[in-house]
């Protein structure tokens, strides 16, 4: 089993410019029909791309070089609309998987959805994330560091400051964001009270 502690994460990114980007266009409503999350990820930001590619345009989930991207650089207000999980769960499936995001301010219910995937958002000031923008931009192959311990982002021979809520640093620096996990790992206290309550008498 892999360490579920997040620390550092790092590898090649790719940017998502625009505020108030939502849940619908990150995965259009649609696809939300489905039993599992599986195959989720090749539709993320589907509707997008379509329009950029009839357009002669090209979407950067469609670039060859962004495809093991890691990192999502974003703006402000990313994740906003409802509150789907699938949005999170598209982002993780996409190509090797979206593992840590940094933005300018998140819609809550987003942020606490990725938390429940183990995938930190974190924030820095508009004039940081632009310039990690552009840097990403101009270079396919530069390599992203989140530093979740450090509360930095890394690239190149720079380094800008990020930041998280504690609480939810707190989880993924333990490795105590996967709350299944951790029930299952306290089934035996849970056990232990459950037959001492009438209503559980049958508890195994």
């Amino acid at each position: 089993m892999s360490d579920p502690k997040r620390t550092t994460i790092a590898g090649k990114a790719v940017t998502i410019t625009g505020n108030d980007i939502d849940t619908d266009r990150i995965i259009p409503a649609r696809f939300l029909r489905c039993v599992t999350f599986d195959g989720l990820g090749e539709h993320a930001f589907e509707d997008d791309r379509k329009q950029l590619s009839e357009g002669g345009e090209q979407h950067p989930f469609d670039d060859p070089a962004r495809a093991a991207s890691r990192v999502l650089v974003v703006n402000a207000n990313f994740g906003c609309g409802s509150s789907r999980e699938h949005a999170p769960q598209a982002l993780m499936r996409w190509n090797d998987g979206i593992s840590a995001i940094v933005g300018e301010s998140f819609a809550e219910i987003f942020f606490g959805n990725c938390v429940a995937l183990g995938i930190p958002c974190v924030t820095a000031s508009p004039e940081d994330v632009r310039t990690l923008q552009v840097a990403v931009a101009a270079d396919a192959g530069l390599e992203v560091t989140v530093d979740l311990e450090a509360k930095q982002a890394r690239f190149g021979d720079h380094s800008i400051a990020v930041d998280m809520p504690g609480g939810a640093r707190g989880q993924l620096l333990s490795g105590r964001w996967d709350s299944t996990a951790e029930l299952l790992d306290g089934k035996g206290a849970v056990s232990d009270v459950a037959k001492g309550l009438p209503y559980f008498a049958h508890w195994k």
